[in-house]
């Protein structure tokens, strides 16, 4: 945490006396904000009276978590930073799950807490709570404002610090007298110089290995999208024809079905990605952190490869694997600075590898005619992104459904595959796909949500009624909680605990009391039309699908287990 120091700001010219509140909301319109999400209560009330009459629009969320989820999705989708705004207490504790998923999938956005006057802070005053200490581990930084003339400059701040090296959360927390006090003062905030740097002789050390090796291997990470890398690690897997494996977070930043592209690697990723990994002899990992559920058990990931690591954050290399290259910085830069270097010289001499992996990809392609009538959920989620197109941009929650969708759905751009990867967050499918759709109105935008994860952010089905935004839903209903289910099924002897949620309620009738047009789909040939109905509808949609309680995701590296271990379904 640092606290706010007028010094390190340069003054900018007097103007009439203006409240704390009133500066924090002219101070948002002068940096471009569009969008707020938030929920107002007693210590921020200051705030949501100066937004009257304001250009921000904001959007009236029915729970402080819908509203850091939709600012995450807001911000992953417009390239943006996202905006949510609470009361102190429980108002900004309910910020908290969505600024650590900001945190651990590097997402840029801003949240501004009320707080109690500073005079009864520590006196455990009514809807009194430290929330930057509550929040020190999962923020990027904080910042408390003890005055109304530091506030322009707090804002300005925080945005510069949530976009900028590798992004994050910033918390602002504004006591009630700091939105009460009138001054005439505003201070602007000084951005240091940061011109990128490339370390040309990391560049030269990167070319030298890639030449070298035999069996080379791209591992795209969340970063690269994060980064504004995607079209710069285009052009390099163009020039190069080095095959690519993706993380969870990094689906759509090359195009699913693009040659070369081996898919997800990791506990539920692809065969044909898994083992290129395990066979590669030196993997390019871009923006990526080597998280457990991309190498499975770390000491036998990759065993016969060398690494060249990019990255912005330097804590990231090497911290679990060593890197024999450590390329640190801007992504962008690198990454072109590599690809410049490598169209200089001589062709690669890996069209057998590469044949290999497409090889592999053919080989280990997914079947869908699976036996039965039932709704069989990964041929589903592959037609809606289909019948979708280009513009088609997922929302997903956390579970079965997730993995069936980062499996199966064809993503076309980085940013049209939004998920909570690090946190894994259920609840977030439901207010992301409202903020990402808000970001782009144009787009096709898909919530994919389970029965569970559906249910906790449920309330927000009234967000999208109030506002008209036409975002569809496709609800999964397995009527458990079906990656638990799964687990205690393989791991846990079938000992099947507290997973049971068919007593889920009826959620075609749940949607249409919050004036929701839903319909169900429970037939394998119910599911083409009701793919037509659901992105045909002028308004928010939601299908509900029902399926299979005993379908499993497949394939699967066990916990504990080498990505080269994987099970196979009957």
């Amino acid at each position: 945490m640092i606290l706010m120091t007028a010094a390190a700001f340069k003054p900018s010219a007097e103007t009439a006396p203006q409240s704390g509140a009133r500066l924090l909301v002219s101070t948002l319109e002068r940096l471009g904000v569009e969008v707020v999400f938030g929920y107002p209560g007693g210590a921020i009330m200051p705030v949501y009276d100066a937004l009257a009459g304001s250009k921000l629009k904001h959007i009236l969320v029915r729970h402080e978590q819908g509203a850091a989820f939709s600012a995450d999705a807001y911000a992953r989708k417009s390239g943006k930073v996202g905006v949510c705004m609470a009361t102190s207490g429980p108002g900004a504790t309910n910020l908290v799950t969505g600024i650590a998923n900001a945190m651990m999938d590097s997402v840029p956005i801003v949240c501004i807490t009320g707080n109690v006057a500073q005079g009864l802070m520590g006196t455990d005053a009514f809807q009194e709570i430290d929330i930057l200490g509550v929040t020190l581990p999962i923020v990027k930084h904080s910042i408390l404002v003890r005055s109304a003339a530091e506030v322009p400059a707090a804002i300005e701040e925080a945005f510069h610090i949530a976009r900028s090296g590798r992004p994050g959360p910033v918390l602002v927390d504004l006591p009630k007298d700091v939105q009460f006090e009138t001054t005439a003062d505003d201070y602007g905030f000084s951005i240091p110089n940061e011109a990128p740097r490339v370390d040309h002789d990391a560049i030269a050390a990167a070319e030298a290995a890639i030449r070298a090796a035999k069996k080379p291997l791209v591992y795209i990470g969340g970063g690269v999208k994060i980064g504004g890398a995607t079209g710069a690690l285009r052009a390099f897997v163009a020039a190069t024809g080095i095959p690519q494996v993706s993380t969870l977070n990094a689906l759509g930043t090359i195009p699913t079905d693009a040659p070369g592209m081996l898919g997800m690697l990791g506990m539920h990723g692809t065969r044909a990605a898994n083992h290129a990994v395990q066979d590669s002899d030196l993997l390019i990992v871009v923006g990526a952190r080597f998280d457990d559920r991309a190498t499975g058990k770390l000491a036998e990931f990759a065993p016969n490869a060398r690494i060249v690591h990019f990255d912005i954050d330097a804590s990231e290399v090497g911290k679990l694997r060593s890197a024999n290259v450590a390329v640190v910085g801007e992504l962008r830069e690198g990454v072109e600075a590599l690809t410049a270097r490598m169209r200089s010289g001589a062709a690669l001499n890996i069209q057998a590898w590469a044949d290999d992996c497409a090889g592999a990809a053919k080989a280990g392609a997914h079947r869908y005619d699976a036996p039965g009538e039932g709704v069989y959920a990964p041929a589903l989620l592959k037609e809606i992104s289909e019948a979708a197109g280009d513009d088609f941009i997922a929302a997903c929650d956390v579970g079965q459904h997730q993995m069936w969708a980062a499996m199966h759905c064809r993503f076309a751009k980085p940013e049209a595959h939004i998920t909570s990867g690090g946190l894994g967050a259920m609840g977030f499918g439901l207010p992301a796909g409202i903020g990402a759709k808000l970001a782009d109105p144009s787009a096709t935008v898909v919530t994919i949500a389970g029965d569970g994860g559906f249910m906790m952010n449920i309330q927000e089905l009234a967000t999208l009624k109030r506002y008209g935004i036409p975002l569809k839903i496709v609800l999964i209903d397995n009527s458990s909680l079906g990656l638990v289910r799964q687990w205690q099924e393989l791991f846990f002897a079938e000992n099947y605990s507290e997973i049971d949620l068919s007593d889920n309620p009826d959620f075609v009738k749940v949607a249409e009391a919050f004036g929701i047009e839903a319909f169900r789909i429970d037939r394998r040939d119910q599911v083409s039309d009701g793919i037509q109905r659901l992105l045909a509808a002028d308004g928010p949609c939601l299908a509900h699908v029902v399926i299979d309680p005993r379908d499993n995701v497949w394939p699967l590296v066990p916990p504990g287990k080498s990505n080269a271990e994987m099970m196979e379904g009957s």
